[in-house]
């Protein structure tokens, strides 16, 4: 990138640092603000673009993947037409694309602001800590706001505190990875903070956020070539202190086990009456697949599930409707149809391409990613998971979140590459 005024850094390079850096914090007030950051940051790197007169940076296969991709979320919410708002949800959907090539080609022109964007990750770390841990143990957080059979921190009544720390935690992990060494003095504070955190996940009574704490934990014990000490320092640690917890104060362990289980029905003798998480998860998931049937090409549309799972026709029972399947492959398969659901299985495909690479390399003594890499995987590894309750594919929180961690993979393996 080159600037030929001060103006020209401060709009292009310097506003859109300040904004990636803080979209960490923006997640905690909610989708809108950092939708705001990745909307700008989108904006102020196509302006450069045509100013400069360069779109090389596009000229990406990902970034033609994405493309595609994008241009079939149109054609489908044409087709499925119902309202204003899905094929408005498709049309802006290209901002996520533009967002990931920015923040890349930022990287590469100085990747001094991945700091910038690791402290306030951590400050957010930290401050949701100390604030979970005194809202769990004295019924209210700093703020005064009351916990409501769970622990949400500032998310209030979200009580998405697990789903946010359990998506960006390997993301942080790998970031103190690179820039710290074991030998500095603040490592063995963002240890206890990793501790701390994943040991809030759980007691957030977030199922699914625990779920994926281990998953990504597993996945970087068994890939990762230096990390396999610390990481099980960390999740070692972790289970012993919510083993003293629970003891103490067995209510997340409650929610987390004994809930799910009844919930699941396991308990009972009637092993057709079992259900996959829940009675009322079953009924999505069989309500979403009735939609596929109907509807096997392009799906019922975006975000239609909530008004199509009214029709008689494809409800199980009235717990069968709600704003979306809560799973991805199921959402897509009802909403995009087979088209929809093949770019999720070629995403799939090269993710266990090169992971099984990676595997055979592991055991010849190579590696063909790096362990900063193999974080920003485990973090993918959530979203690739099948088998697990998630939220809504399309919503702006959801996105951002996801998205964050491919600029970082991409940069990184752009260098190997150099």
């Amino acid at each position: 990138m080159i600037f030929n005024s001060k103006k020209q850094k401060l709009f292009f390079y310097s506003l859109p640092t300040i904004l990636f850096s803080l979209i960490p914090f923006f997640l905690i007030t909610g989708p809108f603000l950092s939708d705001i950051a990745v909307s700008l940051i989108s904006f102020s790197f196509l302006v450069y673009c045509i100013k400069s007169n360069n779109f090389s940076f596009f000229k990406k296969k990902y970034f033609f993947f994405f493309l595609i991709f994008w241009f079939y979320l149109i054609i489908n919410s044409l087709i499925n037409y119902s309202n204003i708002e899905n094929i408005g949800t498709s049309i802006v959907y290209i901002r996520y694309g533009v967002f990931i090539v920015a923040i890349v080609t930022l990287l590469n022109f100085d990747k001094k602001f991945i700091r910038y964007f690791f402290y306030c990750t951590f400050s957010c770390f930290t401050v949701l800590v100390l604030d979970g841990f005194l809202q769990y143990f004295v019924g209210e957080n700093i703020l005064g706001w009351e916990r409501i059979s769970r622990t949400s921190s500032f998310f209030g009544e979200e009580k998405i505190l697990g789903s946010y720390l359990s998506r960006l935690w390997p993301l942080f992990f790998g970031l103190t990875i690179i820039i710290f060494k074991e030998k500095s003095k603040l490592y063995f504070l963002f240890i206890l903070i990793f501790i701390l955190s994943e040991s809030l996940i759980f007691l957030s009574g977030d199922r699914s956020a625990f779920f994926n704490i281990n998953l990504s934990a597993i996945f970087v014990i068994l890939f990762s070539q230096k990390l396999l000490k610390i990481r099980l320092l960390t999740l070692l640690s972790s289970i012993l202190l919510l083993f003293i917890i629970s003891f103490i104060n067995p209510m997340a362990k409650e929610r987390v086990f004994d809930k799910s289980i009844e919930q699941m029905n396991l308990g009972s003798e009637k092993i057709d009456e079992i259900y996959i998480f829940s009675e009322q998860h079953t009924h999505h998931y069989i309500t979403a697949y009735r939609m596929f049937l109907d509807n096997k090409i392009f799906g019922v549309g975006l975000k239609n599930f909530r008004y199509i799972c009214k029709d008689e026709k494809y409800q199980v029972s009235e717990l069968s409707c709600s704003t979306h399947p809560h799973n991805t492959y199921m959402q897509i398969l009802a909403e995009t149809g087979l088209i929809g659901i093949f770019f999720l299985i070629i995403l799939v495909f090269y993710f266990l391409k090169y992971i099984l690479k990676h595997l055979i390399l592991k055991f010849k003594g190579k590696y063909y990613f790096n362990d900063f890499e193999i974080c920003i995987l485990s973090a993918i590894a959530i979203y690739m998971w099948p088998f697990i309750p998630t939220g809504n594919f399309f919503t702006n929180w959801l996105s951002i979140i996801m998205i964050i961690n491919l600029p970082f993979l991409i940069w990184s393996i752009g260098l190997r590459k150099l």
